[in-house]
């Protein structure tokens, strides 16, 4: 049976998750500095902090959500909704929430939406980041980049193209 999959608003009780997930996401990379481990954590900290005010300054609109699998928090999805696109500003999960079709199954919902509302859904993901192959098994193509990061575009689909 797949897990239940639930999307609820991030509250301010959230924050110790969000900086758990955060470091969680970025763990692997941080090891490879050579830090012990309480400079790692206070680097971790300062970029969830710095993330956080880009995201609210950002995309104060976005909507953001937990994303709870049979009521426990694993992830969060960060979107932000206009009229002319859908922006996935964030996705992540809990290592050990990764690779069973969650992420997919959000990609989709999200897409079933923006097809919807007749808006493409675009993202920014760090050039080498597995979840490209995600994105591009979702529809995503690329359409541009900087060398740090690619810019992905799920095109609007109308009804009847399937």
């Amino acid at each position: 049976m797949p897990p239940s999959i639930h999307l609820r608003a991030a509250l301010p009780d959230d924050l110790a998750f969000l900086r758990r997930l955060y470091a969680d996401t970025r763990r692997a990379e941080v090891a490879a500095f050579g830090w012990n481990e309480a400079q790692a954590e206070a680097f971790l900290d300062m970029q969830f902090d710095m993330q956080r005010r880009a995201y609210a300054g950002n995309y104060p609109e976005a909507d953001h959500t937990i994303v709870e699998v049979d009521g426990h928090p694993v992830g969060r999805l960060l979107v932000n909704r206009t009229a002319t696109e859908f922006r996935l500003v964030d996705i992540a999960f809990l290592t050990d929430a990764r690779g069973g079709g969650i992420g997919t199954r959000l990609l989709a919902d999200l897409a079933a939406e923006a097809d919807a509302a007749n808006v493409p859904v675009r993202l920014s993901v760090l050039v080498g980041n597995p979840a490209i192959r995600l994105y591009r098994r979702a529809g995503f193509e690329e359409i541009g980049g900087d060398g740090m990061y690619v810019e992905m575009e799920r095109q609007k689909r109308m009804k009847d193209e399937g």
